[in-house]
């Protein structure tokens, strides 16, 4: 096997979701990917989790509801069995509004946090979420690689398709955060894409794709609304392949990842 050959990283991506600023869902998004209808401006609209228990439902924050939301609609496009799905959750920060609140608190004379903010504020909150809605007991791995994220769950995603043989969903996900950090970290919305991958084609198999390093130029999105979010939402610099994976189109897109390293990302149907 050549080194080329041994860098590369074979899926089959079976199911999508997809939820972010004036994108409700992959039915939507693909359309304007497609070019078929204009993006609309307009604040993220998250679901109710209602696979959740009613007591977690309560306490559920916006990255919650916003994973389960892209999580369960690639799985049902997939018709996957969720309870037995590997899983990755990839996040630049995960829960900024979590963060803001517990700083808020911190910077009063009262200290005491409150359990539910605490047990939100840890970078594995929504998977833990994810298991008790979907009662899966597959393994789960949860990361952070700041603005290449999405980069680095698919990488992490993609290992296990490849060396265990098993179907892994990948759910990256972002979340924006209010004054004063939003100064610094300015997500402008929450925003997530999930992809179920899979080893081998099935029923209902999209595409192909086949992954490698490069140092070729990240491609952007052309259209300067679809740039912006790509731009400022980390999550959203799947957008690239989910264009192609939109149009039905053999193609080879690059992903923004570590630099100078990016990734290289051929999709064939």
């Amino acid at each position: 096997m050549n080194q080329a050959a041994s860098q590369t990283l074979t899926a089959w991506i079976d199911g999508i979701g997809l939820i972010a600023p004036g994108l409700p869902d992959w039915a939507t998004a693909s359309a304007v990917l497609r070019g078929e209808q204009a993006l609309v401006a307009a604040p993220t609209v998250l679901p109710v989790p209602t696979s959740l228990p009613s007591a977690e439902r309560r306490r559920a924050s916006r990255v919650i509801k916003l994973t389960l939301g892209v999580g369960l609609e690639a799985v049902a496009h997939a018709q996957a069995n969720v309870s037995t799905l590997a899983t990755v959750f990839s996040a630049s920060g995960a829960d900024g509004h979590n963060c803001h609140a517990i700083c808020e608190q911190l910077a009063t004379n009262d200290r005491q946090i409150s359990p539910t903010r605490f047990h939100n504020s840890v970078h594995n909150a929504a998977a833990g979420y994810w298991g008790i809605a979907t009662r899966a007991m597959a393994p789960c791995q949860v990361l952070c690689a700041f603005d290449a994220s999405f980069g680095a769950g698919l990488i992490d995603a993609l290992g296990q398709v490849v060396l265990d043989r098993q179907p892994t969903l990948l759910i990256a996900y972002d979340s924006e955060y209010p004054e004063p950090l939003r100064a610094k970290r300015d997500t402008p919305d929450c925003g997530g894409v999930a992809l179920l991958l899979s080893p081998e084609r099935g029923p209902h198999s999209l595409a192909c794709i086949q992954v490698s390093p490069t140092t070729t130029a990240t491609q952007t999105m052309g259209e300067p609304t679809l740039e912006t979010l790509r731009q400022q939402i980390p999550a959203l610099r799947a957008l690239p392949l989910l264009r192609a994976l939109a149009k039905g189109s053999t193609e080879t897109v690059v992903l923004d990842y570590l630099a100078p390293m990016q990734l290289q990302v051929e999709v064939s149907l």
